[in-house]
């Protein structure tokens, strides 16, 4: 297959959606490959505000490529990516959309949050260190705000005793909880869960969760999650899309999609995952 030109004018209106206000993210015909590796094909899809949606499928079929993409960690090769009804992918020069700028991706880029599968926490920093760098540095914030909105989000995650503790001093699970922290310190809009609980041990997963569903319950923060926790996805998910080569493939509330699915691929990667565990 052919390489997709990332220059090219995406056919869109002048405008962004219509219907902005019912939707947080929305993939528009977005192509990403790697050299003639195509990881999504034209996708296609939407996540309303406060919507908690987890992608599922088999490694490979492009679900941590969504995230990269939106994490602008990866740059799309067609199509648009917008959030909040505001363009991340592209931006407006003049009346043309043409591919987004350093400085339009760092702007909308501030409005998501991620938690990657490593903690990336910074050994030479303490744990409240970890979480207001990045609220004082990259939104300014006054040290003893970023300092106390820090305070109250380790009390939220159960680490309140944890504020002068340096990463090397804390379990797994206590890492990720961290993690999760320093990414709500930024307030994010939308919050990215890119296989949160696969570097733990499995007497570390279910506290990381219990957190996840109480911040998903509690907040109005709008979660795109991959996971192969099944148990969580069905328990916390509002929608679950099963993925297969690039291409959703089943979209489905967590009810039906576990117990009634209508492909039979689908069917397949629940049976083999389910096993698994």
């Amino acid at each position: 297959m052919s390489s997709i030109d990332a220059t090219e004018e995406p056919e869109v209106g002048a405008e962004a959606t219509d219907d902005s206000a019912n939707v947080m993210i929305q993939f528009d015909g977005v192509v990403k490959q790697f050299g003639d590796n195509v990881v999504l094909r034209e996708l296609d899809f939407s996540v309303s505000p406060g919507e908690f949606v987890t992608l599922i499928g088999p490694s490979g079929s492009g679900k941590t490529t969504i995230l990269r993409l939106l994490m602008t960690l990866e740059k799309v090769n067609g199509g648009t990516i917008q959030v909040d009804g505001e363009y991340l992918s592209h931006m407006y020069r003049g009346d043309k959309l043409v591919p987004a700028d350093e400085k339009h991706l760092t702007k909308v880029r501030k409005r998501i949050g991620m938690v990657f599968q490593q903690f990336n926490l910074f050994p030479n920093m303490n744990v409240l260190q970890n979480i207001t760098e990045a609220p004082i540095r990259v939104l300014g914030l006054p040290k003893s705000d970023a300092e106390e909105r820090a305070k109250d989000l380790l009390d939220m995650v159960g680490l309140g005793e944890k504020v002068t503790a340096h990463p090397t001093q804390l379990s797994g699970g206590q890492q990720q909880r961290v993690a999760i922290a320093r990414a709500l310190a930024m307030r994010p809009d939308v919050l990215l869960l890119d296989e949160v609980t696969s570097a733990l041990d499995p007497e570390l997963v279910a506290g990381v969760l219990n957190v996840l569903k109480e911040i998903a319950s509690t907040t109005d923060i709008t979660f795109l999650c991959v996971t192969h926790e099944m148990g969580f996805a069905k328990d916390v998910s509002d929608r679950v899309l099963m993925f297969d080569q690039g291409q959703i493939i089943e979209d489905a509330s967590p009810d039906k999609l576990f117990t009634e699915p209508e492909h039979e691929r689908t069917r397949e990667f629940l049976h083999a995952v389910i096993d698994r565990a």
